[in-house]
Formats: C-alpha cells, structure tokens, sequence
C-alpha cells in the first residue's frame, strides 16, 4: 500500500523539516481534491483530478492509491469517466492515508513502519 523506500528517500533528500512540510501540503492540497472528488456529480475534471492525485500519491510513496488513480485516469481520458470506481479510489486514499500516518509515527520513532 506504502512504498516506504520511497518515503526514506524524499525524506533523506529534503531533511526532515522538509519532508514535514512536504507531508503538511500533500494531506492538505489531496484532502481537498479528495473533498471535492466525494461532493461531485460531474465529473468533467476527473481526469485532471486523477492526475494530479497520482502524481502526489506516488511522491509520497501511495503507491496503491496511486495505481487506482492511474487507471481511472486513462478511463476519464478515454471517455469512460462514468465508469472509474470512485468509492474505490476514495477508499484507498482513506486506508492509504491511515496505513501512512501509522507507519510515520513508527519511522518518526526509529522504527520500521508495517510493509503494507
């Protein structure tokens, strides 16, 4: 679910003030894409959605997540936008998000977050 090799890595790359930072603006910018995702009836701006979550997921290791966004992306760019598995994707950024909050506190805390 989390690809914790990448998360040591962008956290080694940008110290450990960044990578909190980082951290910061990634739950709030894909909060309020994931917001706006449960509220909408339209989906005109699924695919530029899709594709800005999957790019955020995979910088910070969502790989699952990740995955998810990027096939509903391809179906939102191929017309088939009615038919990406929006519970599903919310789901995922739902245990994603709690899978990596859990395992932060264990790497916070010199500990090896779960392999989930």
């Amino acid at each position: 679910m989390i690809d914790w090799t990448r998360v040591e890595e962008l956290r080694a790359e940008i110290g450990d003030a960044g990578f909190a930072e980082v951290v910061d603006l990634f739950l709030d910018e894909v909060e309020e894409v994931v917001a706006r995702l449960h509220a909408a009836r339209d989906r005109t701006r699924l695919e530029d959605d899709l594709h800005f979550l999957k790019g955020s997921a995979w910088n910070l290791g969502f790989a699952a997540f990740g995955v998810l966004c990027q096939s509903g992306e391809r179906r939102a760019a191929q017309g088939q936008a009615a038919t990406v598995d929006m519970a599903a994707v919310l789901a995922s950024y739902a245990a994603s998000k709690d899978c990596f909050l859990a395992g932060l506190a264990k790497l916070t805390a010199g500990q090896t977050p779960d392999a989930a």
